[in-house]
């Protein structure tokens, strides 16, 4: 089985729960922080798809300069919404640099809350060979955001 894109059946349950704060600050569950999430890439041979509920090392990429777990993602973007959906991007691209794997899969994931699953997004393959690797966010958008209720 190949890896399949899709927002995490798991995640969709944890919103109706409070689970997760994408806000850029928070007065919830006792704490006045957003949630820290991270990205990390699989390889083309993993299994990653919308049954995923947390991270798991099994089938991520390894390189000089990937660190196991991704990376983190930079949050300064509020969630917002329009019309009837509610979107939420990071506000920075994430990049890893002089790195050589072949991945076609990222993994979006909630370091605050027990690494639990958000979304998984797939991309052709991609194969740096000790060279720069970015994924570039969408807009923050209602339609483009990278994560999307609707």
């Amino acid at each position: 089985m190949a890896n399949s894109a899709g927002m995490c059946t798991s995640f969709k349950v944890e919103l109706m729960l409070a689970d997760h704060n994408f806000g850029t600050s928070s007065a919830t569950r006792g704490s006045t922080a957003a949630d820290t999430f991270k990205m990390a890439l699989y390889q083309t041979t993993a299994t990653i798809g919308p049954s995923t509920t947390a991270y798991t090392a099994t089938g991520e990429v390894s390189s000089a300069n990937y660190t196991a777990g991704g990376a983190t993602v930079t949050n300064a973007t509020a969630p917002t919404s329009s019309g009837t959906t509610a979107y939420w991007t990071p506000s920075a691209s994430v990049s890893w640099t002089t790195v050589s794997f072949t991945t076609d899969c990222a993994l979006l994931y909630n370091t605050s809350r027990s690494n639990k699953a958000v979304g998984v997004y797939t991309f052709g393959p991609q194969s740096p060979s000790v060279g720069n690797f970015t994924l570039t966010m969408p807009a923050q958008s209602a339609g483009s955001a990278l994560v999307q209720v609707s």
